[in-house]
């Protein structure tokens, strides 16, 4: 196995070989994942042998996100896996660590708090957390107390990679009392 691995990453150091990207929209439309625009799937997993079934809208974001459109659990005692379709609307943010399950829908303009276990349908305009996810408030809610936080608490207008020693050392200090916002 570790030969594998070392030859594999050999092979796509001399250019014989392409890095597969299993996060890349490219990668998943070729599995069967219908993949709206403006979406950014970053370090998560989406189920490999069950693409097809899985939808994902536009301008949504999956951060550190499971996505299964099957369940082995009924493999050993039926020999057969339950499978479900997923389907996630427009304008989605799912927080890291979170699980989306087979069977189960989530609407548009929603946000899934971070470690949620998704196991059924989130409304369109929502805001869900927890494990079983359920809904604590309104998207439209969420966004305008955010909005409305941002005019007493700091706002940083430097990207994180480019901020230099001493933004850094003032949002440590400006951090200390409380959230801010930062690009």
């Amino acid at each position: 196995m570790r030969e594998t691995s070392f030859l594999n990453r050999v092979l796509i150091k001399l250019g014989l070989k392409k890095h597969i990207d299993y996060n890349s929209v490219e990668y998943l439309r070729s599995r069967g994942v219908q993949i709206g625009e403006n979406v950014s799937i970053l370090n998560s997993l989406i189920d490999f042998g069950h693409g097809f079934l899985i939808s994902i809208g536009n301008d949504v974001t999956l951060t550190g996100v499971r996505v299964l459109a099957h369940d082995a659990s009924t493999q050993i005692p039926l020999g057969v896996s339950k499978v479900g379709r997923v389907i996630i609307g427009d304008k989605v943010f799912v927080g890291q660590g979170s699980i989306i399950l087979p069977n189960t829908r989530i609407g548009s303009r929603v946000i899934v708090g971070a470690g949620s276990v998704v196991s059924r349908d989130i409304p369109d305009n929502s805001v869900a957390a927890g494990n079983p996810a359920r809904v604590i408030g309104s998207y439209d809610d969420f966004v305008e107390r955010h909005r409305r936080q941002m005019e007493t608490r700091p706002v940083y207008h430097t990207l994180w990679s480019e901020k230099t020693e001493e933004e850094k050392e003032q949002m440590r200090k400006d951090l200390e009392d409380g959230i801010g916002y930062d690009l």
